[in-house]
């Protein structure tokens, strides 16, 4: 009796003109993401290229490693074409100096804000906006429907128990509403292998991982329906309610929890931070400024007696400068570690206070977890950053092995020692080789870490629909088919 209900569903949905029109439109949509999404991995590839040889061309020609300020991009990832998250706010590029501060700059909408207007139709928007309302579209009057045309008395006039009958419908509506979908997620990775977007076989899994959770998301949105459905005795009332539930879970509630968050945990802005270490940094100069003033009085009072004394006193004086530079440089750091510390400890509780409330709304739990397993979640640009810093340590070794001494925070200080003769010694500048330049390589997280990042969330997708599919089940158990 199950299998006669589960295929008298399936007919009754795959066989309907409403179906085929849906159905249609979204394996469109699903094949032209995919096809979009290729394309745009392809030209953000070559513009990432083009950036990396361009970054080369511009130190040609320099001759001093002083002067080379080298800026690492944040490639393109082949999953941020398929759920861009904030891959495309994020600046992709960084100028890295042997000291100093990080900033990357640079984002996709900052160089087409039209893109940001209206955003990439990708394979989060497809699963959390359209598949869900054609899941309440298809199961709003599965229960208060068959009431109306008065084919759920007859049903159950024939001895057929309510809850083989409850279980047959649901299995039938989440079968006729997900399983066709694999056919266009299919042409959708062969359009992938077309296109030679690089998939790795981590790619793979974790894409594979997005869509069960797309398919999760679509099954609690099918079992919320079945349950408000046979609540209600219209199959009017029954759509209007979900509207209504619709609005509140994917427009209302994770916007009012990013709101909320916002007012409950303060985080200072980038400026306020780069100003107090504005501050600091002129304080540090001008006491650097006073004791290269006193240390200059007191060596130079007189007339060097010969040149041996007059590099003496040069030699002293470099020596003196640099522990002042990297004095200097210490205590930037340092005063900079700790505002970076602070605002991100706070930055991380107001995300986990917005987290945790959105979460309440199937849409967001899908959102995050899409996001993070296709690692365009909050926490790629403190990726980059921090592997920009490891980048920028590499760099400063690099640097100092090819000077001999420090950039100290861009600031350079050079006193060449006259010859006898009055005349400065004359050196042959040669130019810099710039592939000599260590590379950055953005290292993607692995399978493992995303997959901790986002159990949770895909166990609370497994969790709303246990419980929307049990409230479904008990409430047929309930319902009045008079």
């Amino acid at each position: 009796m199950f299998g006669l209900i589960v295929r008298k569903e399936l007919r009754e949905i795959l066989g309907t003109p409403r179906f085929a029109a849906t159905f249609g439109v979204v394996s469109l949509l699903i094949v032209l993401a995919f096809y979009l999404g290729a394309r745009n991995y392809g030209h953000a590839r070559t513009q990432h290229e083009a950036a990396v040889a361009e970054n080369l061309r511009q130190m040609e020609g320099l001759t001093d490693w002083l002067q080379v300020k080298p800026s690492i991009s944040l490639p393109p990832q082949p999953l941020a074409s398929l759920v861009s998250g904030i891959s495309n706010d994020v600046g992709r590029n960084v100028t890295v100096m042997g000291l100093g501060t990080l900033r990357a700059s640079q984002s996709r909408y900052n160089e087409d804000p039209v893109l940001a207007v209206f955003r990439f139709m990708d394979l989060d928007f497809i699963f959390r906006v359209v598949l869900s309302l054609f899941a309440i579209l298809f199961a709003y009057d599965l229960v208060s429907g068959e009431k109306e045309r008065g084919t759920l008395r007859l049903a159950l006039s024939n001895a057929v128990p309510r809850s083989t009958w409850i279980l047959g419908k649901l299995s039938g509506a989440v079968g006729a509403l997900t399983l066709p979908l694999l056919v266009p997620l299919a042409i959708g990775g062969l359009l992938l292998v077309v296109n030679r977007v690089p998939m790795q076989s981590g790619d793979w899994l974790r894409l594979g991982l997005v869509v069960l959770a797309g398919l999760l998301y679509v099954a609690a949105n099918l079992g919320v329906s079945v349950m408000v459905s046979a609540l209600t005795h219209r199959s009017s009332t029954s759509f209007l309610v979900l509207l209504v539930l619709w609005i509140l879970a994917v427009l209302v509630l994770p916007r009012s929890a990013v709101l909320l968050a916002a007012r409950s945990v303060a985080v200072p802005t980038v400026d306020e931070g780069l100003s107090q270490l504005g501050r600091l940094r002129t304080q540090l100069w001008a006491e650097d400024r006073q004791a290269i003033d006193t240390f200059l009085q007191e060596s130079m009072s007189g007339e060097p007696e010969s040149p041996e004394a007059a590099a003496s006193i040069v030699g002293r004086f470099n020596q003196f400068f640099q522990q002042r530079s990297e004095a200097r440089s210490q205590a930037l750091e340092a005063f900079e570690a700790r505002l970076t510390e602070q605002r991100a400890n706070r930055q991380m509780a107001q995300e986990r206070w917005a987290f945790s409330l959105a979460r309440l709304s199937p849409a967001a739990a899908f959102s995050i977890a899409a996001t993070g397993l296709a690692g365009t979640a909050l926490d790629l640009p403190r990726q980059f950053i921090d592997q920009a810093r490891a980048y920028q340590e590499v760099f400063e070794r690099f640097q100092k092995e090819k000077t001999g001494g420090r950039s100290s925070g861009g600031i350079q200080f050079a006193i060449r020692v006259a010859s006898v003769d009055g005349e400065a010694p004359k050196e042959e500048a040669v130019a810099i080789d710039p592939q000599e330049l260590p590379a950055f390589e953005f290292r993607a997280p692995s399978v493992a870490a995303v997959l901790h990042r986002t159990a949770f969330d895909l166990a609370l997708l497994m969790l709303f629909n246990v419980l929307f599919f049990a409230g479904a089940f008990v409430a047929f158990l309930r319902y009045d088919v008079r």
